[in-house]
């Protein structure tokens, strides 16, 4: 055994393109899963899998990294973080810094789960004539927290 050789369970593991391309794309829209290497490495070694199959059949590199894409971020285009980012910025900009909303929203994902629990959120949701009941709620659970606790 070479002096270079190093034990690999003492090595983290590597990020392939894709679980790279869905952490970072985690960071900006679901920081709730950036933790979740379980999820990330099954759906990075999924869309991997599915880029080769398309290039086995024939695929051109752009069609097969299109479909790779589909699959890496299948349910995750809408984002309750970044709901709950927009409307902080949109309606309490005067309450909460636009430089604090995306920590702040961290906070208010559990406490608006309830409202989110009651729609059925999908890829394409954020188009859904129902979004802006849903944008209502979201926004006047947040006064109440607001009320009830403050900026913290």
């Amino acid at each position: 055994m070479s002096k270079n050789k190093k034990n690999n369970k003492q090595q983290p593991q590597e990020l392939s393109y894709y679980r790279l391309s869905l952490l970072s794309f985690l960071r900006e829209s679901h920081p709730e899963l950036v933790n979740d290497t379980d999820f990330i490495a099954a759906r990075g070694d999924s869309a991997a899998e599915a880029y080769s199959e398309a290039i086995l059949t024939g695929s051109t590199h752009d069609t097969a990294a299109e479909i790779a894409n589909q699959v890496l971020f299948a349910g995750l285009h809408f984002s309750k973080y970044d709901v709950i980012v927009t409307i902080l910025w949109n309606e309490f900009s005067d309450v909460v810094p636009q430089g604090s909303a995306q920590s702040f929203a961290l906070q208010l994902l559990p406490v608006c789960e309830e409202v989110f629990a009651k729609y059925p959120l999908s890829d394409d949701f954020l188009f859904d004539p129902v979004f802006d009941n849903l944008y209502t709620e979201i926004t006047g659970t947040i006064l109440i927290w607001l009320d009830d606790n403050g900026v913290q």
